[in-house]
């Protein structure tokens, strides 16, 4: 996902000059060709997360529409006081783009695991809140990004996840997107964990539950309408994200539905209230976190049923 963000962004950085892509010494594998290709409007800013942030306010005060990349939590919560005070305060465009969120980097242990990010970063004022599940959202997210001139946050997987639609998606409405017709459950996943939902509703349809799964790649603002709608028809909601569910994509969706008095049950799914102590591989922590396959069958196996 991270080399369609450089792609996506490299090709609206040749029609707009003010297209800026800020990095903190990382990634020149993946982002060396956007810097060779527009070196005006390219900045390694060293690893420096919050005077790359505050250089990216001062350029964004100025016009230009800067992209701040780095790994998981580096952009995002070392510079957070910078992006509360410097970006949201006084409503710039800075979009802050985290690779590898989630437990992507998780054999790089607790400091690199992007498991918290999500929530505190949505409870800033005028933040916009993207999680694709794959490279097509991503490059829609980057137009929607563009399409708006407030602060957003755009948190990105790694270069495995695979394609969850023929073409580019629209996000315009910021609604879910349909991945797998289904009648019985409603599964809204957000992020490249959508792969999970997808063989859990596999594995579902061989004992007689059938799983409908959505993404939904835009958090905040959050379409509580368009969540409703995807619903229909089925006996409630299971959120799935590879974050927390303090504060996460599933909070968001509880938030919504209880401020509106709707009544349709709802079951998040993520990580515990604990620290990732656990090192190694994405798929390995999964497992001991609660959140491999079998342990989300067994959850949306149960929800369903009670539900029904």
């Amino acid at each position: 996902m991270r080399d369609a963000f450089v792609r996506k962004l490299t090709a609206e950085a040749e029609t707009d000059p003010n297209v800026m892509l800020l990095v903190g010494d990382l990634g020149f594998g993946v982002v060396a060709a956007f810097g060779d290709a527009y070196p005006d409007q390219f900045l390694n800013c060293g690893v420096a997360e919050q005077s790359m942030v505050g250089i990216a306010a001062g350029l964004a005060a100025a016009g230009r529409r800067p992209f701040v990349y780095s790994i998981s939590n580096f952009p995002s919560l070392r510079p957070l006081e910078q992006i509360r005070n410097d970006v949201c305060y006084h409503g710039l465009g800075v979009t802050i783009v985290a690779v590898g969120t989630g437990l992507a980097y998780g054999s790089l242990g607790y400091t690199h695991h992007g498991v918290e990010d999500m929530a505190i970063l949505r409870t800033l004022p005028g933040m916009r809140v993207y999680t694709p599940a794959d490279a097509l959202e991503c490059a829609a997210a980057v137009e929607q990004i563009l399409a708006d001139p407030s602060p957003a946050y755009l948190r990105l997987g790694k270069n495995t996840e695979p394609l969850m639609h023929a073409g580019q998606p629209d996000l315009s409405t910021g609604g879910p997107l349909l991945v797998r017709e289904g009648s019985d459950v409603t599964v809204l996943v957000t992020g490249p964990i959508v792969v999970q939902a997808l063989a859990v509703a596999d594995l579902l349809e061989s004992e007689g539950i059938s799983v409908r799964v959505l993404t939904c790649p835009v958090v905040k603002p959050l379409n509580a309408d368009g969540i409703r709608s995807a619903a229909d028809g089925t006996v409630g909601i299971v959120t799935l994200e590879e974050h927390t569910v303090l504060g996460g994509f599933g909070s968001a969706v509880l938030e919504a539905f209880a401020l509106r008095g709707w009544r349709t049950p709802i079951m998040p799914l993520g990580l515990a209230d604990e620290a990732t102590h656990i090192v190694g591989g994405q798929e390995w922590i999964r497992e001991r976190a609660g959140l491999s396959t079998d342990h989300v069958r067994r959850s949306i196996e149960t929800f369903t049923r009670r539900a029904s």
